[in-house]
């Protein structure tokens, strides 16, 4: 491990020197690789500089130890010697989930899409909740939420509902989101007071840039329709709605939020890209099949996750058999309990196989 660190260490000082260079401040490209290698490797170095130093003053702490002999000296050494143990150990412990592997895509924007599943008008009030949830943790974590496209309908609810949210770090901690989330709750229709069961289904893709997943035009088809509320009635006369082919995968994008048919086209390739990219993704790593299954909340997205039960007010996820009774608060954005503890299965997971 040590030999790791003195590695990283010595190519961060590289990296500091190459940012430094005229030759690599003038290449864009450059620069921006450079920098953020640099960005990625901070923490660790970092770390690895605190964890450097507590080691040296261990090693002083066990040589002035032995050399003391006043007693009362050897007391105040021995306090000492104790606290720097500890301290190496957590900053040992520490290095360790710094150097496990980094999913590529974590310091990516995401785009999600939530969709009523079973339960029909109740599964979209469902889904209007999960947006909302979401939304308010996006705004906890100070980053932004867009909406790309809606389906929503009459009682206030979502068919579809498709939104990015821009943030460092937003995939590392929503990727975990991905897949089948139940409900259990009297539904405001329901008069004799039965508990009902509904679904919503949640995706969550990592924004795909350019230069990652290339789409040429003609491999697009482009429609355009007017927009449409709850219900489907018209809510405007223009062409402005969008709807994207990509004609290789068959993958389907529409955007209507939008009153531009240019914004709407802008959106709706984001989607498009994320949704190309990801499934791009998924089919490299099939003959990994055993690896994603073993992933916490990252495999298949037909897996139910969680269950959400309104009257005993309790959120239970079923990866890590982890139970809540807040799910009042966690429907307003409070999940870090959830996305710590699956973070820490991850990591967990992740050590063992490593032999850590």
């Amino acid at each position: 491990m040590l030999e790791r660190l003195e590695a990283i260490e010595e190519r961060y000082e590289k990296l500091n020197e190459l940012l430094s260079d005229p030759e690599v401040i003038n290449d864009t490209n450059k620069l921006r690789e450079y920098s953020k290698e640099q960005s990625d490797l901070q923490e660790i170095v970092q770390v690895y500089r605190v964890y450097k130093t507590v080691t040296d003053e261990l090693e002083d702490a066990k040589v002035m130890l032995e050399e003391e002999k006043d007693q009362e000296m050897r007391e105040m050494v021995k306090l000492e010697l104790n606290e720097l143990e500890e301290r190496e150990e957590e900053l040992s412990d520490k290095l360790k989930v710094l150097l496990l592997p980094k999913d590529p895509n974590d310091d990516k924007n995401v785009i999600v899409e939530v969709r009523g599943a079973a339960g029909g008008d109740e599964a979209a009030l469902f889904a209007g909740d999960l947006y909302r949830m979401y939304s308010r943790y996006a705004e906890v974590q100070g980053w932004k939420t867009e909406v790309i496209e809606a389906s929503s309908t009459e009682l206030g609810g979502y068919k579809e509902i498709i939104f990015m949210i821009n943030g460092n770090g937003a995939y590392s901690k929503l990727k975990y989101e991905n897949g089948a989330h139940r409900v259990q709750r009297v539904p405001s229709t329901e008069s004799g007071g039965r508990i009902h069961t509904s679904t919503a289904t949640v995706a969550v893709l990592p924004e795909a840039e350019e230069v990652e997943v290339e789409i040429h035009e003609k491999d697009i088809r482009v429609d355009t329709f007017t927009s449409s509320g709850p219900g489907g009635q018209s809510v405007n006369t223009t062409m402005s709605a969008v709807r994207l082919t990509h004609l290789p995968t068959g993958t389907v994008v529409s955007c209507q939020d939008e009153k531009s048919q240019i914004k709407n086209k802008e959106k709706a390739m984001k989607v498009l890209r994320a949704r190309v990219y990801d499934k791009f993704q998924q089919e490299a790593q099939k003959e990994y099949d055993e690896t994603r299954k073993s992933a916490v909340g990252t495999g298949d997205r037909s897996e139910r996750i969680r269950t959400y039960n309104f009257p005993q007010n309790r959120v239970t996820d079923h990866r890590i058999n982890l139970t809540i009774q807040k799910l009042d608060q966690i429907l307003q954005g409070k999940l870090d309990e959830f996305i710590d503890a699956l973070i820490t299965e991850e990591q967990t997971r992740l050590m063992t196989e490593a032999g850590v």
